[in-house]
């Protein structure tokens, strides 16, 4: 039927110049209305997007021993779901360098939480399929300048797109006909500020201007077991202020994002589809290998897919649940356990969002 419907206008479009003399601008104008056509023709109607969360796939800090194995791939055993995305996305958690000295104040190494993962990493981001990463967080610093510019290089050079530090606050990039403009942010002193919501509202409205669909991550909200629940208010850890998650998701959609992606809190939190748009307000972890604690929930792995249209309104949706256990790399999990805790919670936290979840993980929004 497009096919037909562009044959049709091209079709017009010759006979009408052949009957008549047009003017060279009036002729130019309809050459630019098909090329319109074409283009909006040559697009997908349905776009999949997936979604996890924190990936550290090992680092050499304090000593290699924190290295997993030779021989495995991180992904290996999820692939099979993640390579069927249209546009895969992930927080990487930590740096992508060969370089760099720790930068944080730790008398005991052993007990310092430094990430630094070796650069040949990032060869397993682009053949999983990584299209786009935040590297807004608070672990992007922790091997200083250098850290941050070599996770950069090597971000670029395994064509993976990213945002979320000074040097780079928004990216835009094309796939399949189709532009996305992607933002992040974060509570932290290396990153795009998620408290400054006037600069935030700015980032997202001018990406609006540029690209079909706008994304947008968020590193923030309390850690652990006792906040699984999005509290609507400002939440801190450890004194530090870690945003108005709530406030911040609804400001940026309001502001023009199509979707928000939020991690940190290292559990899953609920799900929320606010003006048609798609809301996660925390993926947990996803592939941390070693230096994290996994147990219970904070194991719990989600894949969100989700399916938009070209306008980004929230069609469907499905959960994967895959899962982790302390330095294996993340599986998926037949008990589905994922799936179970983010529908608990969003039925909990997000009632009037509707958000339908069926046995298999698919879900969708009740109509209103």
């Amino acid at each position: 039927m497009r096919k037909i419907l562009l044959l049709v206008i091209i079709f017009g479009f010759s006979a009408t110049i052949q009957a008549q003399k047009y003017s060279k601008e009036v002729i130019d104008s309809m050459y630019v209305a098909v090329q319109d056509v074409q283009e909006k023709l040559s697009k997908p109607t349905q776009i999949k997007i997936m979604a996890v969360g924190d990936i550290m796939m090992g680092t050499n800090f304090p000593n290699d021993s924190y290295l997993p194995p030779s021989g495995k791939g991180p992904f290996d055993d999820v692939n099979s779901v993640l390579t069927q995305a249209d546009i895969l996305f992930g927080n990487l958690e930590g740096t992508l360098t060969d370089e760099g000295e720790n930068a944080k104040r730790c008398s005991d190494p052993s007990k310092c939480y430094s990430f630094r993962s070796p650069e040949l990493y990032g060869k397993y981001l682009e053949e999983t399929g990584f299209d786009v990463m935040s590297i807004a967080n608070n672990h992007i610093g922790d091997f200083g300048e250098i850290g941050i510019k070599n996770t950069s290089k090597t971000l670029e050079k395994h064509n993976i797109a990213y945002a979320g530090i000074f040097a780079q606050p928004s990216t835009i990039f094309e796939k399949d006909g189709v532009k996305y403009g992607f933002c992040a942010f974060a509570p932290n002193k290396d990153c795009i500020k998620i408290h400054n919501l006037t600069n935030a509202k700015k980032i997202v409205a001018e990406l609006k201007e540029k690209a079909d669909i706008v994304i947008v991550s968020f590193h923030g909200g309390a850690e652990g077991l006792k906040h699984t629940h999005v509290t609507r208010k400002t939440e801190r850890f450890y004194g530090e202020d870690r945003g108005n998650v709530y406030l911040f998701a609804h400001t940026m959609i309001d502001a023009g994002a199509d979707m928000v992606l939020g991690h940190g809190p290292h559990v899953s939190r609920a799900f929320e589809v606010y003006k048609n748009k798609f809301i996660a307000y925390s993926l947990g972890n996803f592939c941390t290998y070693s230096r994290f604690n996994l147990d219970g929930i904070k194991g719990y792995a989600p894949i969100a897919e989700i399916n938009i249209d070209l306008e980004g309104n929230f069609t469907q949706g499905k959960l994967h649940s895959a899962k982790q256990t302390d330095e294996v790399y993340p599986f998926i999990d037949e008990k589905k356990r994922a799936l179970k805790e983010i529908k608990k919670l969003t039925d909990e936290d997000f009632p009037e969002s509707k958000l339908i979840f069926e046995e298999d993980g698919s879900f969708t929004q009740q109509k209103q």
